[in-house]
């Protein structure tokens, strides 16, 4: 501990992100990535961008991306914000619309970064715990709050909500924020973006990491009211008015205007899903209905945390949560259709040993 350390430093447990080992041969299906690469019009627009240009600052609105993203969900540019990966944009969001001296609601079992940033900002939180089934039950929420945040799909588990139950909680909460966090919503689940202009404390935060394969870009955006959307650029522009570099700019807007390579490796992704689903299964797996790019499964005969070390003998990393509730889980990637088979294998293998 150092003594030059801010008093709130020393209270914060810091978010782990997922593993990012450096072994060759390796299977990783533990941070849900997406198995196949950007499109070549991905690959050529940021080709174009890596030249003498790069001298000049980025355009600090991001205006070709953010114009991209509007012309596809059918918004303004007034309703679209954008920043340096979905983490940042969710940041902002808890300094800008949290704070209100009353407690933000969250599930127990989602997104770990939702605690560290209540901490870090000083926001009260109170967790709702997800049901038997590990559902998010958006009736739960129905009380007094300073704001609501939810993934939708969830994560770890997978398991998604409709957008009638989310409007129900619109229409019943109207004096604060409701963030649905949609991360992995282009895999099996239906955006609640056709709400935003009902509904103006709707907040709706997606990334370029899953379905649009740019992890490694660092995109995310915010999708709401004008009046929302407002205020996190009042946040960014007191932070940082460059947050997105122009390569950036110009791979996300292409990935969002490539409509035929997104739709075909998502349908990829949901087929390969199933396949899996269905092949663990067999195994003697239980697999909470997934609407993600990844599958929470256990077994009822092996212990999660001896399974995901067996499987890194064998080169395959999944993800391990050593929290409770979610202790004999593993959460595990839809890789391809080969690196899939191959963690079928290793699983037969495991679990039929005596």
């Amino acid at each position: 501990m150092s003594k030059f350390w801010s008093p709130i430093v020393h209270q914060l447990t810091p978010y782990v992100p997922g593993e990012q080992p450096k072994i060759s041969n390796l299977i990783k299906l533990n941070t849900n990535e997406n198995p196949y690469g950007p499109s070549l019009k991905v690959l050529n627009a940021i080709e174009i961008e890596t030249g003498n240009s790069l001298r000049l600052y980025s355009d600090p609105t991001s205006e070709r991306l953010v114009n991209a993203i509007a012309q596809y969900y059918q918004l303004k540019p007034q309703q679209i914000f954008v920043g340096n990966g979905s983490d940042e944009v969710l940041a902002h969001t808890f300094q800008a619309l949290f704070q209100h001296g009353k407690p933000l609601l969250f599930p127990d079992i989602t997104y770990s970064f939702y605690p560290v940033y209540c901490k870090l900002y000083g926001i009260e939180a109170k967790t709702i715990p997800l049901n038997t089934h590990f559902e998010v039950d958006l009736s739960d929420y129905l009380r007094p709050n300073g704001g609501i945040i939810f993934s939708n799909p969830n994560a770890p588990t997978g398991h998604g909500v409709g957008p009638g139950e989310i409007e129900m909680l619109l229409r019943q909460n109207t004096d604060s924020v409701v963030v649905v966090d949609e991360a992995y919503i282009d895999f099996g689940g239906e955006s609640t973006v056709a709400l935003i202009n009902e509904y103006p404390n709707l907040l709706v935060i997606q990334t370029f990491s899953k379905s649009r394969s740019l992890a490694g870009l660092r995109v995310g955006f915010a999708m709401g009211s004008e009046a929302l959307i407002a205020g996190l650029i009042r946040v960014k522009d007191s932070f940082n008015s460059y947050p997105l570099d122009s390569i950036a700019i110009s791979g996300a807007a292409a990935a969002m205007q490539d409509r035929v390579h997104f739709e075909y490796t998502r349908k990829r992704i949901i087929t390969s899903r199933e396949q899996l689903t269905a092949e663990l299964e067999t195994l003697g797996f239980d697999i909470i209905p997934s609407q993600a790019n990844f599958l929470f499964v256990t077994h009822p005969q092996h212990d999660a945390a001896a399974l995901a070390g067996d499987l890194r003998i064998k080169n395959i990393i999944v993800r391990y949560f050593n929290k409770p509730r979610i202790d004999q889980y593993l959460r595990i990637t839809i890789g391809t259709d080969d690196e899939c088979k191959i963690l079928v294998d290793a699983l037969r293998n495991i679990v039929n040993t005596p």
